[in-house]
């Protein structure tokens, strides 16, 4: 059914109290723009809903036979009123009279309104005077915009016209006042969604560079000159023709994602949320390949974001400096090229950028002026139309560029304003073949927060952090490896190009560390400081794999990872790059438990690096150092020197080494006295909980009597009351007892902090312990954003020095994943040791470490069975 038909259809309509009648033309609009969709012009489809709506009101208007009251007219408003209506949007009129409506009227109305609700429209509608119109509007940005965009569609002209007399020009609001108000209200709506659009679930309408932003821009401009066409603004002078075309095309494509993600959701749905993604970029010609299919539209749709964006800030900046006539208070003389206006640089001549060579050096210029705050928007128009002339080759192909572009990236200053600038209007993306492709790039998960663009300038602004006083501050360590460095350019080239590989198949790392190779021979950088380079971006997550999933305390994982290392140097620029990458990646990944990891790697790879002996006697000299700290403090705590030590001797030179002093000495005071208070044929059940003894996290300790499903018990209860996981270390001693510690964190990712809820916690696991062979049920549901992602169970299997396997696995991050694990050890009658989980958005990465029943490794049988048995078990959380 075509458009046409379906306005025959409602205009055939002769009877008020056929509501079916009503209700199928209504729906015949929704089929309409189903059947439709793929072959029609977004804008056709947009502004036919608003005909298809406006002929359906007014035909129910003149059926209640509403033209007969008296100066009432039937207002459309805000988007309505645009006549622009995505499939389910809200429809929002006015129901406008000059004077108290009578009761008739009244009643009039109100079938009015029930109608349109009964035949499935959602109605957003106000019955008011003028006069309560002009009050309101006085006091609501918000109605004063959508009276701004307002038409009649039946009834009383004059009365609509009397209204818009008194709401035009200055008469409620002055144009500087509405656009302060706007401004104001576009940096709170930025601010809810973190002053990005490169959100996991972005939203189509509201997010910064979406639907708002483009309606912001016209909704100043229209209250300054009271034009409700874009043409009309070009007359006018506030954008470009080729500005426009730009804006429309920009609008339409985001038009298009809304259009097809209300129709996929069957509701007025904004967010693009994970469970419409792949069904929404079907609609839209994406393919059919699922996560393939998600990532192709997303990578298009933050590319429209980023370029509606660049044109908000040129336009509004534009606006408020040019059109409202801002006054300047202050005027300082750069060059002959450029001035400071109020430190906003202002280009003197259209002629400033005529070559990428004077691109780059106004980014040179930039670093060398630290009172700069950005960019005029006269010059950032500049800016934008001399990328676009360049776009057939990059900038890179130009010597004299690659000649700039590394005197920019030497400069101390560059990685601060300069390059938020340069990666914004993208310069970055002009200059670097590679960069362009990255551009917009997101990775359907949980795990990846940003666009690989976005995370890499993330990364070197936190790297650029560590130099200045802040970073300094609150990272010491990284404060003091950069400022030691003689290049720093290595490392931030570095991670320009950590995830440029990311997209093209294959290790992105390979890939990224062959294509800094040929950065590096093009840019004349010197051998030594190229294989730096290069073997920085092939060994970038080296450092994160080996912190999150080794045992960090076992000598051979050390000499590995030493070896790896080749010196000082190389282990100092890897650690910076890798803190910052954890940071940059996802908000929520970066807690003090990473933090922990990454430093204690680092510390005791620096000791092997700097130390002549060998890595067991470093080891030796931990364990004496740990004992000797340990006991000084167990002693402060009121334990006895002999009570301490014959604990001691119930454990291996492996439990001195892997726990610091503070917790030994914790340890060992708590439990000495649980013995003490239990005779000979009470069994201990210890269960205790610190804050202080680790700076990861709230370690849980727990000593009692062996017994097959311990582990399982223990994190049933942890995982009920949304605690992770993110160490565990399980020790048997020789008098049939087990210590194990757990180090857990909120589901935030924060220590727990709440002494009720600790208490509690522990009262919990206590009752869970005391029912030998039961175990906590876990009622959780799959968290909705995880029902949508696929994350097949793969396991590794490595035999260590110590007679143990280390498996590791990689599974959906289920609700009560690790008691699942837990069972399946048990049925296999397997011991575990230790565990490291790691959790990476929807991903559950974690390490176990296990023996079989003779206190072995496992044999290749062993390790095919409890592979066939977890892979069946927690694939069935992927169903």
């Amino acid at each position: 059914m075509s458009l046409h038909a379906v306005l025959q259809q409602i205009q055939q309509l002769t009877d008020i109290n056929n509501l079916s009648a009503f209700k199928q033309c209504n729906q015949q609009i929704y089929r309409w723009l189903q059947q439709d969709f793929a072959t029609t012009d977004i804008k056709e489809l947009v502004t036919g809903r608003a005909k298809a709506v406006d002929a359906l009101l007014i035909k129910a208007w003149q059926l209640l036979e509403l033209p007969a009251q008296e100066h009432i007219a039937l207002v459309a408003v805000g988007g309505y009123g645009r006549q622009q209506l995505q499939p389910y949007s809200d429809v929002d009129i006015l129901l406008l009279s000059p004077k108290k409506l009578t009761s008739s009227s009244q009643e009039k109305l109100g079938q009015f309104i029930t109608l349109l609700w009964d035949i499935g429209l959602d109605i957003g509608q106000s019955v008011r005077t003028i006069k309560e119109c002009v009050k309101l509007a006085k006091d609501d940005i918000t109605i004063a915009t959508n009276l701004l965009e307002s038409r009649v569609l039946s009834g009383d002209c004059d009365t609509f016209l009397q209204l818009q007399d008194k709401i035009q020009g200055d008469k409620i609001w002055s144009s500087d006042a509405f656009f302060q108000a706007k401004y104001q209200e576009q940096v709170h709506r930025h601010q809810k969604f973190d002053g990005t659009a490169y959100n996991l679930e972005p939203n189509v309408k509201e997010n910064p560079g979406c639907l708002r932003d483009i309606q912001s821009i016209g909704w100043v401009a229209k209250k300054h000159f009271n034009a409700l066409s874009g043409k009309e603004l070009v007359e006018h002078g506030y954008f470009s023709e080729q500005e426009l075309e730009e804006l429309l095309e920009c609008r339409e494509n985001l038009w298009r994602v809304r259009c097809a993600l209300h129709l996929i959701a069957g509701r007025s749905e904004n967010r693009l949320l994970f469970d419409y993604q792949p069904q929404v970029a079907e609609k839209l010609g994406y393919g059919e390949e699922g996560k393939a299919s998600v990532e192709k539209m997303m990578k298009s749709f933050f590319r429209i974001t980023r370029r509606v964006s660049e044109l908000n800030e040129v336009l509004l900046q534009h606006f408020k400096q040019d059109v409202l006539h801002q006054k300047i208070k202050q005027i300082v003389e750069i060059n002959q090229q450029f001035s400071l206006h109020d430190n906003l640089i202002v280009a003197k001549d259209d002629n400033v950028f005529n070559t990428p060579e004077q691109i780059l050096a106004f980014f040179i210029l930039l670093a060398d002026l630290p009172q700069v705050e950005g960019i005029h928007s006269s010059t950032l128009r500049l800016l934008r139309n001399a990328r676009r002339r360049y776009k057939n080759q990059y900038f890179s192909e130009r010597a004299s560029c690659r000649e700039l572009f590394m005197q920019l990236v030497r400069h101390p200053r560059c990685f601060g304003l300069p390059w938020d600038l340069m990666h914004k209007h993208g310069i970055m993306q002009a200059y670097l073949r590679e960069w362009d492709q990255i551009v917009g790039m997101m990775q359907f998960d949980l795990f990846h927060a940003y666009t690989v663009d976005e995370h890499t300038h993330r990364l070197i602004k936190f790297i650029y952090h560590y130099t200045q006083p802040e970073g300094k501050k609150a990272f010491p360590r990284c404060g003091r490896i950069l400022a030691n460095m003689d290049h720093p350019e290595m490392l931030f080239i570095a991670a320009i190009f950590h995830d440029i590989g990311k997209g093209r198949g294959g290790d992105h790392s390979v890939l990224g560390a062959a294509d800094v190779k040929v950065f590096c021979q093009l840019h004349q950088i010197e051998p030594q400081d190229a294989r730096l380079i290069e073997w920085l971006v092939a060994n970038h997550l080296t450092m994160s794999v080996v912190a999150q999933r080794r045992d960090i305390y076992d000598p051979e994982v050390i000499t590995e990872f030493s070896t790896q290392m080749n010196n000082q140097t190389y282990l100092n620029h890897l650690y910076a790059l890798t803190l910052a990458d954890i940071r940059a990646t996802n908000n929520n990944l970066w807690n003090d438990w990473k933090a922990s990891l990454l430093r204690e790697l680092y510390l005791i790879t620096s000791k092997a690096l700097e130390s002549e002996q060998t890595l067991s006697d470093d080891f030796q000299e931990r364990l004496e150092r740990h004992k000797t700290q340990a006991m000084e403090l167990a002693l402060e705590k009121g334990a006895e020197r002999d009570e301490v030590l014959n604990f001691w001797k119930q454990h291996d030179t492996n439990y001195f080494v892997r726990y610091k002093p503070k917790q030994l000495a914790w340890q060992a005071s708590a439990i000495t006295k649980a013995q003490k208070q239990h005779t000979d044929d009470q069994d201990i059940t210890l269960v205790e909980l610190s804050d202080e003894t680790s700076r990861a996290g709230t370690e849980v300790l727990i000593y009692v009597k062996d017994r097959a499903n311990l582990f399982a018990q223990v994190v049933s209860v942890l995982d009920s009351r949304n605690c992770t996981v993110h160490d565990a270390n399980i020790m048997s001693t020789p008098d049939g007892y087990v210590l194990d510690t757990f180090i857990i964190l909120d589901q935030d990712g924060n220590r727990l902090v709440s002494p009720g809820f600790i208490h509690e916690l522990q009262q919990g696991i206590i009752e869970q312990l005391e029912r030998p062979g039961s175990e906590h049920i876990n009622n959780r549901k799959m968290p909705r954003r995880m029902k949508h992602l696929n994350v097949p169970t793969k396991m590794r299997f490595f035999n260590n020095h110590a007679n143990h396997t280390l498996v590791d696995l990689e599974a959906l991050d289920a609700p009560g994943l690790l008691a699942k694990i837990s069972r399946v050890f048990v049925s296999q009658n397997l011991s575990l040791h230790m565990a490291k989980i790691t959790t990476i958005g929807e991903r559950a990465e974690d390490v176990f470490i296990l023996s079989n029943a003779e206190g072995n490794a496992l044999d290749q049988q062993q390790q095919l069975a409890l592979k066939k048995q977890l892979v069946a078990v927690l694939d069935d959380n992927n169903e």
